[in-house]
């Protein structure tokens, strides 16, 4: 089925124990009203029947051999296994958060097997009276955090009343491009562009350096302080997440006069400046995150389209308003230095940020020494509307992610409807507490609110809690 692309490959290389490298997900459920006692696992059985309309994507497995030149590459699993694949737990009583993310943490930190096909799907039971939910993950070897989000809004549905087919037998859209068949002059000519665009690289480089000197908010690959997230790290995982009200940050974005993403990257450096000061490890310099940014032109799921920029998260200032303003223009900074490239200088300037990390992991860790970056804070734009499995109504999408060697936390937000979601994913060992940073999150919400004189309505605060509630019981 032919080698795997360099972007994709590197993540079969940089794979230990100690670093799993694939991408998950935590779906919660309600049971549709009327269901019996039964109906999950009547869907369980349901998915199973679906062995033999699996996609290409599900049943290739990587190898490499002479014949490959000891390059990674896909073929076909010829004695794919389904219920191999596809798993039902259930949870221990009372089935709240605590034994749902506890179960999730130890599937996360599990290897995929290299001799089928890297995912895994397991539904689980007993997620409170009417709840269940579904833990997913997929070598980042395949696909990237975007397309997996979109193969997931692929798999369900708006309409409740639809029956919709297991994940897995999703098809991606061919794009119709280069349908005319080869063109000598075309590829000359493309070939002459990015040979341009390459040769004028150099000097983009030189500039974007020279600023990250002049300019404290101008973040550059090891500008960061070391940190006790940059650190060699155990396979073991942690898991956490919560949802905060979409319209409550787009309010705070309005009055502040920046982005979702900038309140919610504020969100970030608020909690982590908290956090770091409980632990008596808050470096005097400002935290920097790797922000990526889908380069992805289609809405075809497989492989990775991933981009990268940095920013300071302004973890050294105490005024909250301030530091939102510092990372917005720490931010406005990072869009100007990739605005005018190329599609290629950008992601040539992107390799330039995120190259350094796989190196410094394989290398293991780089502690006590100033990492490319402190962490990765990813934004993962969702579904604006409600999705069905079957009736089911899919209530919160909680991402997991890739902590490795030198990067010990990695937070991921998504949207959902009317919910910012977030999810956490850090070494069990080096990121002791992980719960404390949500629970910072909203005390960092809070605080800039207060400060921009806004006030979360009671209603907001009561369809809040009443969601966390619900979250907990089920």
């Amino acid at each position: 089925m032919g080698l795997l692309p360099p972007t994709d490959s590197m993540y079969l290389i940089a794979e230990s124990r100690d670093t799993p490298m694939h991408v998950g997900g935590l779906q919660i459920f309600d049971v549709p009203e009327g269901a019996g006692p039964g109906w999950v696992g009547d869907q369980f059985e349901a998915m199973l029947e679906h062995d033999h309309d699996v996609a290409p994507l599900f049943s290739k497995r990587p190898y490499r051999s002479i014949a490959t030149g000891a390059q990674w590459a896909w073929r076909n699993d010829d004695e794919f296994d389904l219920e191999y694949h596809v798993r039902r737990s259930a949870l221990p009583a009372p089935g709240g958060r605590r034994e749902l993310f506890a179960l999730g943490s130890r599937l996360h930190g599990s290897l995929l097997d290299r001799q089928r096909p890297l995912w895994e799907l397991h539904l689980i039971e007993g997620v409170g009276e009417r709840g269940f939910a579904m833990y997913t993950k997929i070598h980042h070897g395949l696909l990237d955090g975007v397309s997996a989000l979109r193969l997931l809004e692929h798999s369900l549905s708006p309409d409740p009343q639809a029956h919709v087919a297991p994940p897995w037998t999703y098809r991606r859209q061919r794009s119709d491009a280069g349908s005319e068949g080869f063109n000598p002059l075309a590829v000359a000519v493309e070939a002459a562009r990015a040979g341009v665009d390459l040769a004028l690289f150099p000097p983009v480089v030189v500039k974007a350096a020279r600023r990250a000197m002049s300019e404290p908010l101008a973040a550059f690959p090891f500008k960061a302080p070391p940190s006790m997230f940059n650190v060699h790290i155990t396979g073991a995982r942690r898991l956490a997440a919560d949802s905060w009200s979409l319209s409550r940050v787009k309010g705070l974005a309005r009055s502040a006069g920046v982005t979702v993403n900038d309140v919610a990257l504020a969100m970030c450096a608020g909690a982590l400046r908290s956090y770091l000061s409980e632990q008596g490890a808050l470096p005097d310099e400002p935290l920097v995150s790797m922000v990526p940014v889908s380069l992805r032109l289609d809405d075809s799921a497989g492989g990775n389209a991933v981009g990268a920029v940095l920013t300071s998260l302004a973890t050294d200032v105490a005024d909250p308003v301030v530091r939102l303003e510092r990372i917005r223009e720490s931010m406005v900074i990072a869009k100007e230095s990739i605005r005018e490239l190329s599609p290629l200088q950008i992601l040539a300037m992107s390799a330039l940020n995120m190259v350094p990390a796989p190196i410094m992991s394989m290398l293991g860790g780089g502690e006590n020494l100033r990492p490319p970056f402190n962490l990765i804070i990813s934004n993962i734009p969702g579904p604006r509307n409600a999705l069905y499995m079957n009736g089911a109504r899919l209530r919160s999408v909680y991402p997991a992610s890739i902590p490795y060697h030198g990067q010990a936390l990695n937070i991921t937000f998504t949207s959902y409807g009317d919910d910012l979601q977030f999810g956490l994913t850090g070494c069990r060992r080096r990121v002791p507490s992980l719960q404390r940073i949500l629970i910072h999150l909203e005390s960092t919400l809070v605080e800039l609110e207060s400060a921009l004189g806004l006030a979360e309505s009671p209603a907001s605060r009561r369809s809040s809690a009443a969601r966390k509630r619900a979250d907990t019981a089920g």
